[in-house]
């Protein structure tokens, strides 16, 4: 079916354009129109443009009335800049079915449109690093998107690490209906803490993944996710793919295992691994700001969102 995908770029610079131009193609080879923005490939220091430019590229995308809008890619900007997003208008073209769709570093945006009008944005893949890889993008993701894109995404299941922890913990049967799915990166959301960005949801299941963090600074920004209590209004953490990180010798067999072992010591609630989300070519589509239901049964778990 084909459908209108707007692309812009609110965050970094588009380094690799041959990326941009294969992941243009892809998305036009599977029968969409798209629609690249005016400033997609703007450079200013590290930004796609300043921040008015980027600013307005949003804008123009919430105004654009594609069934998609789809990020070039992430890198760093969109915290800078959220003060000066039109919510209102945002909140508007997901009324009328625009899916806002993007990773890593669009986290905040997706965030602070949860807190500020309570619409929900899709957390999946951005154009260069999705669609724009040498060879066949994932087949996983793609199915995944196509799902969203024809209306038939209903859910996530997957199967968790092989951890004795998980299996003799409270996350190994669990039925959980009506809670609000919500995170992204853990860097990006913890950065938002304090602000009025950052979501105050109660009942929830919060979805976190990272790229490049040492376990110690994933459990530094847990720590400070905990001490502010945010941990405490959820009713399931569920953990995507944390990857590049370098293991060194002085950590002495601390590990990210460690510090999932040390959260379930923290928190009553499950807390769950090996979401395919993350900065990874096989990840799901998450619906930030959704109601859905969480059920899990030994190693096997499944977010819903469909027909109820």
């Amino acid at each position: 079916m084909k459908k209108h995908i707007y692309i812009y770029s609110p965050s970094g610079a588009v380094r690799d354009k041959a990326a941009f131009k294969r992941g243009i193609a892809r998305l036009q080879a599977l029968g969409h129109e798209v629609e690249v923005d005016q400033d997609a490939l703007t450079g200013y220091q590290r930004f796609a443009g300043d921040d008015a430019i980027r600013l307005a590229a949003i804008h123009r995308a919430a105004a654009s009335k594609a069934d998609v809008a789809l990020i070039s890619r992430g890198g760093y900007g969109l915290t800078r800049i959220l003060p000066g997003i039109h919510y209102k208008k945002v909140a508007k073209a997901v009324e009328q079915g625009m899916r806002f769709i993007g990773i890593s570093d669009f986290t905040a945006f997706q965030n602070a449109v949860l807190a500020q009008t309570g619409a929900v944005t899709w957390a999946g893949p951005a154009l260069c690093e999705g669609f724009g890889v040498s060879g066949e993008p994932d087949d996983i993701m793609e199915a995944c998107f196509d799902d969203l894109l024809v209306g038939q995404g209903e859910g996530a299941g997957w199967r968790q690490h092989r951890e004795p922890e998980i299996i003799a913990s409270a996350s190994a049967t669990v039925g959980l209906n009506h809670c609000t799915l919500w995170g992204g990166n853990l860097t990006v959301l913890t950065s938002l803490l304090g602000t009025p960005y950052f979501p105050a949801v109660k009942r929830g299941i919060l979805f976190l993944e990272d790229v490049g963090e040492h376990p110690y600074r994933v459990e530094r920004m847990l720590t400070q996710l905990l001490y502010s209590g945010v941990l405490a209004r959820q009713k399931a953490l569920v953990f995507g793919q944390f990857t590049e990180f370098k293991l060194v010798s002085h950590d002495r067999g601390f590990k990210l295992s460690s510090v999932m072992d040390w959260l379930r010591q923290q928190i009553k609630v499950p807390v769950l691994t090996n979401l395919p989300y993350g900065h990874v070519a096989t990840k799901v589509l998450l619906p930030v700001g959704a109601t859905v239901d969480l059920t899990v049964d030994g190693r096997d778990a499944l977010i819903f969102w469909g027909s109820r």
